[in-house]
């Protein structure tokens, strides 16, 4: 028997939100609160638990269901939060030094409308300070571990929330997405992770890394869940000016006949990358073939200028958008007898040695006679990029390729070299750069276990549909969420 907390969240919801049912949202996260008081210790997905919070808020949903009022598609669904995204009355640490003591009065937009939803927030997730990196390694609070391996990393930066979801301790969690900072945990932790067309998901509320570029996203056991949540996020926000309105789906069907899948080249897995992962790629769309859709091979050669661009363009928005963090205006506070020494001693105490690197490197791009060479050349290829990946969309509907080039790697394994943790992200950063949606989900498993996913990429705008076509996949496949054994020992 499934237990209530393992259902499908729109089935979870719609008992909730049933008086006569007799689940109610208390059950739900009382659940969720077991499972994470069994388990987190091993994994450390979570910074913080918010007990007494989320019974609270549970509770009041209860009372309003008895009541008959409406609430909302998540009724009395837990969900995690990335700790990089403001809850009210909840610490926002970015998982630094530099945030430390800091509780924001008001909540994110996305968790603002999550939570009016019905969503009840359970505690705030671990990852990569300040969302830098790609391991969940680089927290000033401890890594997290994958559910799969506790030996290996759950990927990065939003690992704790792809953590949290794997290991089922919440069905549902939101991340950031910057250069794949979604779907890459998403993958290594063998569940669905979204990142949306940039302007589709309100930042209000999310501690900017490259504003140009950062986008929240749900993370899910299964497509159907996270676009749910999709749903509930999206859509223009006032306080957010990058925000935009997009047309509904145009309901194109959900077979796979005549659907037309591009394989770009400069997407394939490599030498450099894991054979299994490669063969489970191949698989997956031999499989869609087999259902009548027809591959459309691609050469996209400005792809390859995709981590070149990337490592220019975020560190230098990194650069601007944390010289706030200084001591006197936000965050941690070190004294010192003159201003600049106060300056330097609160950022190099509150700052870890990632954050740092990415602060050196974007200031480098930034700096007067540098930055035509650097970050104006780099934009210049981004627009580009942009354009030619447009002109791919233009001959087929999506196109596949694997999410990350590797299945999880060991803890340590990558943290004495930056260029191989940074290369980690080589087939997803150019969604970022283009701001076109993409999807990660379950590709299978590798002879050693560790899950393997696959990158559905999307036009600009075909967030619900990629969604939905990451469902199908699924059901042509029979790949799906499989929970790790960890999960089994608690109910």
């Amino acid at each position: 028997m499934t237990a209530p907390l393992d259902l499908p969240v729109a089935e979870m919801a719609a008992r909730v939100a049933d008086p006569r049912d007799g689940l109610r949202a208390a059950d739900l996260v009382e659940a969720s609160l077991r499972r994470i008081a069994a388990l987190d210790g091993r994994l450390h997905a979570f910074l913080h638990v918010d007990a007494e919070g989320a019974r609270r808020a549970a509770a009041e949903l209860d009372a309003r269901v008895a009541r008959g009022e409406a609430v909302g598609p998540l009724a009395g669904v837990p969900l995690a939060v990335k700790d990089n995204l403001a809850v009210a009355g909840l610490p926002l640490t970015c998982a630094s030094k530099a945030l430390g003591g800091y509780v924001p009065p008001r909540d994110a937009t996305v968790v603002a409308r999550a939570k009016a939803a019905g969503a009840v927030v359970v505690g705030k997730t671990n990852l990569d300070e300040f969302a830098m990196g790609s391991s969940t390694e680089n927290s000033a609070f401890g890594a997290t571990r994958n559910p799969f391996d506790l030996g290996r990393v759950p990927g990065g930066s939003s690992g704790g929330s792809a953590a949290a979801v794997a290991a089922g301790l919440a069905p549902l969690a939101l991340g950031s997405d910057t250069g794949g900072s979604i779907r890459q945990p998403a993958a290594l932790c063998g569940i669905v992770g979204h990142k949306p067309t940039y302007g589709r998901v309100s930042r209000n509320g999310l501690v900017a890394f490259a504003s140009s570029l950062d986008q929240v996203g749900p993370f899910a056991r299964a497509a159907d869940d996270a676009a749910i949540l999709q749903r509930v996020i999206e859509g223009p926000d006032p306080l957010d000016a990058t925000t935009r309105a997009f047309p509904p789906p145009a309901g194109r069907p959900r077979d796979l006949a005549g659907l037309r899948i591009g394989v770009v080249e400069e997407l394939e897995v490599g030498a450099s990358g894991d054979p299994e992962v490669a063969a489970a790629v191949t698989r997956t769309r031999a499989a869609l073939v087999a259902r009548g859709a027809a591959l459309v091979p691609l050469s996209v050669p400005l792809m390859t200028a995709g981590i070149p661009v990337y490592y220019v363009v975020a560190p230098a928005e990194c650069s601007s958008n944390l010289a706030r963090f200084d001591g006197v205006r936000y965050g941690a506070r070190v004294d010192a007898p003159e201003l600049d020494a106060l300056y330097a001693r609160s950022r190099d105490a509150g700052f870890g040695p990632e954050v740092k690197r990415r602060i050196v490197l974007g200031t480098f791009a930034l700096s007067a006679g540098y930055a035509d060479a650097y970050y104006k050349r780099a934009m210049s290829v981004r627009g580009a990029l942009r354009e030619a990946l447009a002109g791919a969309f233009a001959r087929c509907d999506v196109l596949l390729s694997a999410t990350s080039p590797i299945p999880a790697f060991r803890a340590g394994e990558k943290a004495g070299d930056p260029l191989a943790m940074y290369l980690c992200d080589v087939l997803t950063v150019t969604a970022n750069l283009a701001g076109v949606p993409a999807t990660s989900l379950p590709a299978g498993r590798t002879r050693a276990g560790l899950p393997v996913g696959v990158q559905l990429w999307g036009p600009d705008g075909s967030d619900l549909e990629l969604l939905a076509l990451a469902g199908t996949v699924r059901a042509a496949t029979g790949l799906a969420y499989e929970a790790p054994a960890l999960a089994g020992e608690v109910a």
